[in-house]
């Protein structure tokens, strides 16, 4: 199997444990607080990484595409803040699907914005794709 394969599907799985568990330790927790926690973990632990691989962060912090990864950071900060103060007020399997969107709004940014390949096969898992999720969040 192909090595990102294999990472994509084990992206899969341990996403999808994140929502559930994400939903219960909400039940008395501030959705702020959760993005603050459950996002330390992963900072650290991706500082630990870099550490690990004796990656150096500082030549990169001039890089050229810098401002596109700060962005992006402010862009992960309003989708997280977002998504976990949607699964605090509302139940999951609404706001999942809904979320799940992304998916759908993602692959069109591929094909128009970063000319990757359309096909009808891809135009109709769009379509079916956004179809599944008004379906399940009605």
């Amino acid at each position: 199997m192909r090595r990102y394969l294999e990472l994509s599907i084990l992206a899969c799985l341990a996403y999808s444990l994140v929502v559930p568990l994400l939903s219960i330790a909400m039940t008395d927790l501030p959705s702020t607080l959760a993005v603050f926690l459950s996002n330390s973990v992963m900072f650290v632990t991706v500082g630990l990484v870099i550490a690990y691989r004796g990656l150096r962060v500082r030549p990169f912090l001039h890089h050229p595409q810098t401002p596109t990864l700060i962005a992006i950071g402010v862009l992960l900060t309003i989708g997280l803040l977002s998504y976990y103060r949607a699964l605090a007020l509302g139940p999951v399997s609404i706001v999942v699907p809904i979320y799940g969107l992304f998916i759908v709004v993602s692959s069109l940014i591929g094909m128009v914005a970063l000319d990757e390949a359309v096909t009808a096969r891809k135009l109709a898992a769009i379509g079916l794709s956004a179809v599944a999720i008004a379906l399940m969040s009605i």
